[in-house]
């Protein structure tokens, strides 16, 4: 009985060891096909918001890292992507949140051309309401596409609103809170890109100087 015993935990040790073997090899084997595909799926991204015939550098390596900021709705560093052309910056992406949308924080990319013009925003999460908040996504309506080429020149503060408040950004039938939370977030990023430009143009220029990353 007790070497009957022995042999039965030998072979379920056996078993373990191989298992625990084989789950450790399959997560090193895809690590790096997870780490390309995470990859490309944030490059697609960010050629919606600066089409890639823009810029000429690795866009997905190069970046700052910001503070926690009010006017982004960061409590936390964030990171900040640079597109560049000939080693010059074009545009920054940053992430940006609307704390204040109907179903909790609506997460963005807000890309800014370093002449303060809007060159795109992409909402990359949320819990708004299918079939009414949902709309700020690309797939489901152009309206994120309004913001495009837009600044603090061309549109004054009382614009930078959906029309029921007086600006001249749509709000979606039936769900205002939604756009008016994106809206206010939009405009925060400008003021911020504003009042922190030169320092964020300081920042891409040493990155360049000392190599991506």
């Amino acid at each position: 009985m007790n070497k009957q015993v022995f042999i039965t935990s030998v072979i379920l040790s056996l078993f373990a060891v191989i298992g625990g073997g084989l789950v450790a090899f399959t997560e090193k084997s895809t690590a790096a096909q997870i780490q390309f595909n995470e990859k490309q799926t944030l490059l697609r991204t960010l050629n919606t918001i600066v089409p890639s015939e823009q810029y000429d550098n690795d866009i997905t390596q190069s970046t700052i890292t910001v503070d926690a900021s009010q006017q982004l709705g960061t409590e936390k560093e964030s990171v900040v992507y640079v597109a560049k052309k000939n080693n010059t910056p074009v545009a920054f992406i940053f992430n940006a949140i609307a704390a204040n949308g109907y179903n909790g924080k609506i997460y963005l990319l807000v890309g800014i051309y370093t002449d303060g013009r809007v060159a795109g925003t992409r909402v990359v999460k949320h819990r708004e309401t299918p079939g009414l908040g949902d709309a700020i996504e690309e797939r489901r309506s152009d309206w994120i596409l309004s913001f495009n080429n837009h600044s603090l020149d061309s549109l004054s503060e009382k614009q930078w609103k959906v029309k029921r408040d007086g600006g001249m950004f749509d709000q979606f039938t039936g769900a205002t809170i939604t756009p008016r939370a994106v809206v206010k977030a939009v405009h925060q990023a400008l003021l911020y890109f504003e009042a922190n430009k030169q320092q964020l143009l300081k920042s891409a220029t040493m990155t360049s100087n000392q190599g991506e990353g």
